[in-house]
């Protein structure tokens, strides 16, 4: 437990600048639609004059987007995400500027809500390290001496003092009284603790102090197990993620050939375009963002902030 290291803080940086890039792609491509469509429908001008905010958006979001497309083609990474590449692509070269710019925005709409969700994990993460003490209070030859997290021993008495954050899971040898674990467990009241009661880490004491005996170490903690799977849902890519990828591994192909099929069988490009447009699994770039998004925040956010208000009794602690 403590402050995140130089090496966990380099790649939180780095999907920083890239949520960046995401949204203000997604901000250029929307208002270059909207552009698009007040001069060609509102103000009547001319296709050369109406398309200049799209050939804005093609150049400064779209070829990005297709670059780091095309690094992830090259290292044999097929996504949910390369039939919109490939759109975008097909668009431009049919001089459908408006449709590829459509894409674009859905493409990098989906991708920065993907970063808001590991941002949001990220954040979290932090206040969870922040609120953690870093010492504890162990008791020793009837003397009180602080000592840091890793440094206690299982066995180790410790003394939690009121309104301190419990550093360990332990059980109480001393003392009564009661302590908020809605943190924790979402529990809406405040669980009475007497001897033989076991205590979590990150549960917030009451009015008395406890003594507690250490049952094991900090990083096998509640506390500590919680941080872990905060880490490994930032670290790793979601499953729903990698399950859409994996789909779009085989999807990609089938529409692509399709696409093929539409364009030689009319003899017409825009037929392959119209099929790998509407064969574009936007729905599905935008799905999986917005339902990663809804599984970090329900957990991520502090149970006391989720729960009814506390009730002013205690419960006792289970058996």
């Amino acid at each position: 437990m403590g402050a995140v290291s130089a090496v966990e803080k380099q790649p939180r940086e780095e999907r920083f600048f890239a949520h960046q890039k995401e949204t203000y792609i997604a901000f250029l491509s929307a208002s270059a639609i909207v552009a698009y469509l007040f001069l060609h429908y509102v103000a009547g001008a001319s296709p050369f004059v109406a398309n200049l905010p799209l050939y804005i958006a093609l150049i400064a979001g779209g070829a990005p987007l297709v670059i780091d497309l095309s690094i992830k083609l090259f290292r044999r990474e097929f996504g949910s995400d390369l039939l919109a590449g490939i759109s975008i692509v097909t668009a431009v070269l049919l001089h459908q500027y408006l449709v590829a710019v459509i894409v674009i925005l859905m493409l990098s709409g989906g991708l920065s809500l993907e970063q808001f969700a590991t941002r949001r994990a990220s954040s979290v993460l932090d206040a969870l390290a922040r609120r953690m003490p870093q010492v504890a209070h162990r008791k020793l030859n009837a003397r009180i001496a602080d000592v840091a997290l890793h440094d206690i021993a299982v066995g180790d008495i410790l003394v939690v003092f009121p309104h301190e954050i419990c550093p360990i899971d332990g059980v109480v040898i001393e003392g009564r009284g009661v302590m908020d674990e809605a943190y924790l467990t979402g529990e809406p009241y405040e669980i009475s603790k007497t001897p033989g009661s076991h205590v979590l880490s990150g549960a917030v004491n009451g009015d008395s102090a406890l003594t507690v005996r250490a049952e094991k170490l900090a990083v096998d903690s509640r506390y500590e197990r919680i941080m872990q799977v905060m880490q490994a849902t930032e670290q790793n890519q979601p499953r729903l993620r990698r399950l859409g990828d994996q789909l779009g591994a085989w999807y990609t192909p089938v529409a692509l050939g399709l696409a093929a099929i539409a364009g030689l069988a009319t003899g017409q490009a825009m037929r392959f375009l119209a099929v790998l447009v509407v064969a574009t699994p936007c729905p599905l770039l935008i799905a999986i963002p917005v339902a990663v998004i809804g599984a970090i925040s329900l957990p991520a956010t502090p149970s006391s902030s989720r729960i009814p208000p506390r009730s002013s009794r205690s419960i006792p602690a289970p058996s």
